[in-house]
């Protein structure tokens, strides 16, 4: 079987991916450091632990698996934690990604698909974002991986390095089977507080700004379930397998949606009230985070399916109540 090496394969995205690929005939490797990701979610292909910045056990890894393609999930991305420890960002996230890229390309790996994000872009006042889009990001998360998208650049420059770059928009949803689901440490995202909060498992949601320049006040993100995600990843390593060029795509679905536009969907999908309260901006939170791209869908023949608000917080409140890890 043709083996892929899948960095955070352990972790939220990450374990979808690697069903996915397991599905299209793939063998993924994960190599994580289960800081942030569960070994219980490593079910699809062998696990392998390690840190990024460890040269020399990327290397070990590289030699036993000889994977065609490196698939890196691998990074921290709390944006409240980006803002107050900007230092912890680019030596996790730029320092671990470099050398992920040495050793790759040491030993004759060219072919790599990259977990970017849409916080590369900033804050863009009306405007829907493509990937020609200028990138300014807001804090040291979002910078830290358009770095690593120059990088990635000068790879291909020297070693060949072809590349796909994903820039996503906020990620929601779970695994409809119930094998892998959204469970972080701590959980910041949305949805799963949402339902932590539904559930009486946590405090009331906290609605993080109610005076953003949007029709309700609060800010609005284009929100893509787990599974149209990863499939696009898997389309983009075909892309890369076919030959073609380095290429960036934004992965949204072009509409966005008000915190209180999920808020209310929640309430909608688990039949109970979603116990809020209001509280001030975070630092480094942009108004408004859509995608105007119609890239994927041309190039690469995706389409978010399953990306309705009904849809992703439906699998996701069916994994919220009966999915788990052990740690």
């Amino acid at each position: 079987m043709t083996t892929v090496l899948v960095t955070g394969g352990a972790g939220y995205i990450g374990s979808h991916a690697c069903k996915t690929l397991a599905r299209a005939g793939y063998t993924p490797v994960t190599y994580d450091n289960l800081s942030t990701g569960w070994r219980d979610a490593v079910k699809f292909g062998p696990l392998e632990t390690g840190e990024l910045t460890d040269r020399a056990r990327l290397d070990d890894v590289f030699a036993k698996w000889q994977p065609v393609a490196v698939m890196h999930f691998a990074a921290l991305s709390l944006v409240g934690e980006a803002m107050a420890k900007p230092g912890l960002y680019w030596r996790n996230n730029v320092e671990g990604s470099l050398t992920l890229l040495e050793a790759a390309a040491a030993a004759g790996c060219t072919q790599f698909v990259f977990s970017s994000t849409c916080a590369t872009y900033g804050e863009h006042d009306n405007v829907v974002l493509d990937e020609d889009t200028p990138q300014l990001p807001l804090n040291a998360y979002g910078a830290s991986k358009r770095a690593i998208e120059d990088m990635l650049r000068d790879f291909e420059a020297a070693h060949g390095l072809r590349h796909v770059i994903f820039r996503y928009f906020n990620v929601a949803g779970a695994d409809p089977d119930g094998e892998v689901g959204e469970h972080h440490r701590p959980e910041t995202h949305l949805i799963p507080v949402m339902l932590d909060a539904i559930d009486g498992k946590r405090p009331a949601l906290t609605i993080h700004g109610t005076d953003y320049d949007t029709a309700d006040g609060t800010c609005i993100r284009d929100y893509v379930h787990v599974c149209d995600l990863v499939d696009a990843h898997v389309a983009g390593l075909k892309w890369l397998e076919e030959g073609q060029k380095s290429r960036v795509f934004n992965l949204g679905t072009g509409r966005g949606f008000s915190v209180r536009e999920v808020i209310d969907a929640a309430g909608h999908v688990t039949n109970a009230e979603v116990p809020c309260t209001e509280g001030p901006r975070r630092p480094g939170d942009a108004t408004k985070l859509v995608s105007g791209s119609t890239r994927a869908g041309e190039e690469l023949g995706w389409r978010p399916e399953r990306s309705t608000l009904q849809q992703m917080i439906s699998d996701a409140w069916r994994w919220h109540k009966n999915g788990h890890y052990e740690a």
